[in-house]
């Protein structure tokens, strides 16, 4: 008796020892719903915050493009020192300090050198330039358009992890109950094996099996517990939170057998419409476009204005003068070496290059919400089938429990009746998260995945 007393101690112990480890850290748990996972995963998580830092560079890129309406103003500070005569005699008229004696032969010929001290500001600004700036506007525009359906496709991926991680911990939750449900049922099993054995209606190898296979159902009670910890910190690093931090999940892993969806066909409309990476090929499309516009404007001419004042010194403090001058330039790149065609082509087959994408896009996001909706609906039978077997073996395990408790039949019977149930009730589950994993990911196909969807809420 204390031989088989050790033995069943040896192995329960180790169950204790999983559950012990599993329970204690429940009351330092944070409550957790599925819209505040997501909500601070959208807060938190670096991929969101890179997107926005995207979108705000896009917007400087605006400010900069915009900077060409106005007035460009550059001061500048010279030093020059020489005894060129040109360069004196016309440093000397310019610092207003030209004397007769600077006028003889000698000097003009051979003068001392002269150091020009220059202060310069100078304004320029473009007044005509035949809608370049304008189209470098509309293209930081589009830029900008893109950087934020960016964001938003961000935020759906996010979104379609956080709910793919937060049931996965539920799954493995529910998961870790079923097996040690087992280990229960299995541990009922073994009493009721070892009655009988001391009874003689049964020998030793029927409670050496039913050990056996209680061995079994632990090992797998602590791969559920490990794949719980796994999900755990998976679904941390989706909220961008430190892997250490537990929360207590609050939104359960449940079928709504009333929950209805649409067609095919209005799902490709919704992904047509609603799909960033659509309206980001879109507008990829208009920005080559506008690129080939600013390529062309460079055959065409500029005007210029441009204001200077210049101040002009033999030393820093004194013995200057202070000139200006303006000026209307008509800047016209008559020839570059072909550089303005090569830009033009380039943006020409960019545009192409863009065509093709926008079409390849549409064609995989069409298969993809295909590929969503069938992989729901599969989900959803298999919800139907796994709930009616669950059901079916928990039966069939009750009227063979009985059969054999009355000697009616074998232990090798039961056995397997507790694996069949086991199998029964992880099926079931994978069904239903495999079922919220697919209405999730249908509504990214369509472009619908927001922090407001009804799946969400």
């Amino acid at each position: 008796m204390m031989k088989d007393f050790m033995q069943r101690v040896i192995v329960i112990a180790p169950a204790f020892v999983v559950l012990f480890a599993l329970a204690s850290p429940l009351s330092a748990q944070e409550p957790l719903t599925l819209k505040q996972a997501i909500e601070s995963a959208l807060e938190s998580n670096p991929l969101v915050a890179a997107a926005t830092a995207g979108g705000q560079e896009a917007e400087a890129r605006i400010r900069q493009a915009r900077s060409g309406y106005m007035p460009h103003l550059q001061f500048s500070e010279s030093l020059q020192r020489s005894n060129n005569p040109v360069l004196v005699f016309g440093s000397l008229l310019t610092q207003h300090q030209l004397e007769e004696r600077n006028l003889a032969l000698g000097p003009l010929n051979r003068p001392e050198a002269l150091s020009n001290y220059q202060t310069q500001i100078t304004v320029e600004q473009t007044i005509f330039d035949f809608g370049r700036i304008g189209r470098e506007v509309q293209a930081a525009r589009l830029t900008s358009e893109m950087a934020g359906e960016d964001h938003r496709r961000v935020e759906s991926d996010v979104i379609l992890v956080v709910i793919r991680t937060y049931f996965g911990v539920v799954l493995a939750e529910n998961n870790l109950e079923v097996a040690q449900q087992s280990i229960e049922s299995v541990q009922a099993d073994l009493d009721r094996a070892e009655s009988i054995y001391r009874s003689g209606r049964s020998t030793q190898a029927d409670v050496l099996a039913v050990r056996v296979h209680l061995a079994v159902v632990r090992e797998q009670e602590i791969r559920a517990a490990n794949e719980l910890a796994v999900a755990r910190a998976a679904l941390n690093d989706a909220l961008g939170i430190s892997l250490d931090r537990t929360f207590q999940l609050t939104t359960p892993l449940e079928y709504d057998a009333a929950a209805t969806d649409l067609t095919l066909e209005q799902y490709r409309r919704s992904a047509a419409e609603h799909r960033p990476e659509m309206r980001q090929a879109e507008l990829a499309q208009r920005l080559a476009q506008t690129q080939q516009h600013i390529a062309g404007s460079a055959y065409m001419p500029q005007v210029v204005f441009q204001g200077t004042v210049e101040a002009k010194r033999q030393n820093f403090l004194n013995k200057g003068g202070t000139n200006w001058s303006t000026a209307v330039t008509l800047r016209w790149n008559l020839w570059n070496g072909g550089e303005t065609k090569a830009r033009v082509e380039q943006a020409r087959f960019a545009e192409s290059r863009t065509e093709a994408l926008r079409k390849r896009a549409d064609l995989s996001i069409q298969l993809e919400v295909q590929r969503a909706r069938l992989n729901l609906v599969a989900a959803r039978q298999r919800i139907g089938v796994a709930s009616a077997a669950a059901a079916e073996a928990e039966e069939a395990h009750r009227i063979i429990q009985n059969r054999h408790s009355a000697g009616l039949t074998t232990i090798t019977e039961l056995l397997r009746s507790e694996t069949a149930l086991a199998d029964a009730r992880t099926r079931r589950l994978a069904a239903i998260y495999d079922h919220h994993v697919a209405a999730a990911a249908l509504e990214y196909a369509a472009g619908t995945l927001t922090a407001q969807a009804a799946i969400v809420n």
